[in-house]
């Protein structure tokens, strides 16, 4: 699957949510909501990866 392919899913899945629940809610629970539908989808992935910052 290519970077396009992820960042279609993702956006399509993101899009749906924010159709559905609207805005105002916390981030948190957009996160939750997401993480939910990809491994819905068999998608692997890592919630908020810790990346070093020089």
């Amino acid at each position: 699957m290519t970077e396009n392919e992820i960042a279609k899913i993702v956006w399509d899945i993101c899009f749906r949510i924010h159709k559905v629940l609207g805005p105002g809610l916390l981030e948190s629970v957009y996160e939750e909501i997401l993480t939910y539908e990809l491994n819905k989808l068999d998608l692997s992935f890592e919630r908020q990866k810790s990346i070093p910052v020089v």
